[in-house]
């Protein structure tokens, strides 16, 4: 048994806490490590540590900054097969799809690089008679993110490089079901001479995540998450006066226009909504099939899954790993077991899928629902599993109304040749994030990453500007430099601009 441990004051800390969590290899069923569970005092002991190392990171110069920045992505890019090995071994994602992970985490790397450009402030020029007025921005202090277990490096790559970029140090809690990744990126941030202090992993439970909420020291929190959690985080984090950007759940939605190429959007749809066994807050749980489309779109959905190849994700054959933990597949399972009773049809069954040689694997097949009513709990619910809805509207119009009645609106997407059809759409649907003709509409680093609804709680969403703004703080100075030779004299009349 591997114990794993926390990174605290820039090298790795054995955990005090007494209590561990397990690490699972999801393919196998096997546990191989075990994580320790922080106790509010080793948390403590990571924000001091972050709040020392703010005393010179926090005026260090920005061309400080980004030599460091730059010296990290190279330091990514030779190890970024080590780092997807590690999210394979401990999430189950097959490898490509692990390094596509490292990719886009990096693609945030780089965005943070560019910092000087990102905060170059504003200045305005006699304003009033020899005044100046600048505005500027500055870092926060100790900062902290809570990340989940879908995506154990990109994620963590989504907020503390531009954290640290601006200014800030950071603090990390990732997901305690797959660690090891974090501690690869705080490894590697180290040698690629990121001061002592400046990025902390602390392993943990709610335990952890209570404490940061509650630090006075911390003065910002960044989560990713499931809805009632995000919305816990947001509270909490309010109550104790930080600064909070929560991303909670998903129900994606895919509306197929009559005119769109079917076999196109069928690909799609697959890809989308069993990529990663269906574990993305990106994925497409819901195809929304307009007129008659339905019955050839499902076929056509039908024969491309049942032919997809599921198995561990270290094997290069496999299109598709297992869900993260026994408990999660037995629960995504039972939304196909139950679906037929609550009025859907069950077109393709996964349930019983077993993989030889992984028999105590978490693998569970994909699976396809056709006619689903919307008060099924199929439709309901934020499976988080390779279950794929189809639900059928007459119109256009009825389909956008479905999709606007969900309680979230993280992404969608449209498929149709009609350009008309998908301005309208992109105009009209509620969601923060919209494909057309891309099922996954996961913007670049330098735009921003966020939902609307039930699925983002704060002001701003992940990265690019959002991400600037939220690790920093605005400040605007007003300079006067008078003539030696006007004294000007004494005015208690308020200060007008001339």
């Amino acid at each position: 048994m591997k114990n794993l441990a926390h990174w605290i004051g820039g090298k790795p800390v054995e955990g005090a806490s007494g209590r561990f969590g397990p690490v699972y290899d999801p393919a196998t069923g096997a546990q191989e490590k075990q994580v320790p569970l922080a106790s509010t005092d080793e948390v403590d002991a990571a924000v001091a540590s972050a709040k020392a190392a703010f005393e010179d990171w926090g005026t260090a110069s920005l061309a400080r900054r980004t030599s460091v920045l730059f010296k990290y992505r190279e330091l990514l890019d030779a190890h970024r097969d080590e780092l997807a090995a590690l999210i394979t071994a401990e999430h189950g994602k097959v490898h490509s799809d692990a390094l596509g992970e490292v990719a886009r985490g990096m693609e945030i790397v780089e965005l943070a690089c560019s910092v000087p450009q990102l905060l170059k402030g504003e200045l305005s020029t006699q304003v009033s008679t020899r005044v100046d007025v600048a505005a500027i921005r500055q870092p926060l202090g100790v900062v902290a993110g809570i990340t989940p277990f879908n995506f154990p490096a990109m994620v963590p790559m989504w907020m503390f490089p531009l954290a640290v970029a601006c200014g800030n140090t950071f603090v990390l809690k990732p997901s305690e079901k797959d660690p090891s990744a974090s501690l690869l990126l705080a490894e590697l941030a180290s040698e690629a001479g990121l001061p002592d202090g400046v990025l902390n992993v602390v392993q943990g439970d709610k335990v952890a995540v209570d404490r940061l909420l509650e630090h006075p020291d911390v003065t910002a929190v960044s989560f990713v998450g499931s809805t009632p959690i995000a919305q816990y985080i947001q509270l909490k984090g309010i109550e104790h006066g930080k600064r909070v950007q929560a991303l909670g759940g998903a129900k994606n939605h895919m509306l197929v226009l009559p005119d769109a190429d079917l076999d196109f959007a069928a690909d799609q749809a697959v890809s989308a909504a069993y990529g990663s066994a269906g574990e993305r807050c990106m994925a497409v749980s819901v195809v929304v099939a307009v007129g008659d489309t339905g019955d050839e779109l499902v076929a056509k959905i039908a024969e491309r899954a049942r032919g997809l190849r599921i198995g561990p994700g270290d094997d290069p054959g496999s299109e598709m790993g297992p869900l993260i933990t026994r408990e999660h597949r037995d629960k995504v399972a039972s939304y196909v077991t139950g679906a037929a009773a609550q009025g859907a049809e069950v077109v393709v069954d996964g349930t019983g899928l077993t993989v030889p040689g992984h028999e105590d694997g978490f693998f569970l097949g994909v699976s396809l629902l056709d006619k689903v009513p919307v008060t099924a709990d199929a439709y309901r619910d934020e499976i988080f599993g390779p279950v794929l809805c189809v639900v059928r509207a007459a119109t256009y119009d009825e389909g956008i109304a479905l999709i606007n009645a969900s309680r979230w609106g993280n992404g969608t997407a449209i498929f149709t040749r009609d350009g008309g059809a998908a301005r309208r759409f992109q105009l009209e649907v509620q969601a923060g994030m919209v494909g057309v003709n891309v099922p996954i509409p996961v913007p670049v680093g330098y735009h921003s990453f966020g939902g609307w609804k039930d699925s983002l709680f704060g002001d701003h969403h992940v990265y690019g500007n959002d991400g600037i703004a939220f690790y920093t703080q605005g400040k605007v100075v007003t300079t006067r430099w008078p003539d030696p030779a006007d004294s000007g004299g004494v005015n208690l009349g308020f200060p007008s601009n001339s």
